[in-house]
């Protein structure tokens, strides 16, 4: 990976192309990002780099992040996150990694956490199909069978059951980026992301990047 940033995700919108086509993109804030730690394999056992984002008042951070912040000599930021290098050579603690890091054409992987969905039925949470909506039928949206009765008397590891579904950790991979806007410290990403507007995302170049 070579680059990395921590963005804040706007919303979606659409824009035309040089051939008046409509494309819909992803509005991501990304940065002002700084670097608060730099991890190495003497140190810690692998490359890294922790980033910074969203500045926040030194009163709403307890003494012992507000020592993390003031070793690395940046202000406290209200989200951290870590990113794994190749080659942490290229970057220092206390450096500001901008939006200009990346360029129009580019290819990402965006991680964010999907939106929360509750208590869902097998339907909704697996895409399974329901039964007959008639009234004789009782069996609307129910799971189905549970498995033989006395052998092996217990339900299976993994079936697929009613549960909580949503705020996963999600990420997509190879999403283009179609505009980058430097006064506005904002990219503009083809397609989707996960996540509701104002949640947090890595950004990091894609790993699998299409040919």
């Amino acid at each position: 990976m070579k680059k990395a940033i921590i963005g804040r995700k706007v919303g979606m919108t659409q824009i035309f192309d040089e051939t008046g086509v409509v494309i819909p993109v992803t509005v991501i804030e990304c940065g002002p990002c700084s670097v608060v730690q730099i991890k190495t394999v003497e140190t810690d056992g692998y490359d890294a780099v922790q980033l910074g984002f969203g500045e926040v008042k030194e009163s709403k951070v307890n003494k012992p992040t507000k020592g993390h912040f003031s070793k690395a000599s940046v202000k406290p930021m209200k989200h951290l996150r870590e990113f794994k290098l190749e080659d942490v050579s290229a970057v220092k603690v206390g450096d500001e990694i901008k939006v200009d890091t990346f360029e129009a054409g580019e290819t990402v992987d965006i991680q964010g956490i999907t939106k929360g969905k509750g208590f869902q039925g097998v339907i909704k949470r697996h895409g399974q199909s329901r039964g007959p909506m008639g009234h004789g039928s009782m069996y609307h949206r129910r799971p189905g069978s549970m498995g033989s009765t006395s052998t092996p008397g217990r339900v299976f590891k993994g079936k697929k059951l009613p549960g909580h579904m949503g705020v996963d950790t999600v990420t997509i991979q190879n999403l283009t980026i179609v505009r980058v806007d430097l006064d506005k410290n904002a990219i503009l990403v083809k397609g989707s992301v996960p996540g509701n507007k104002g949640s947090i995302l890595k950004i990091k170049t894609s790993v699998k990047q299409s040919k």
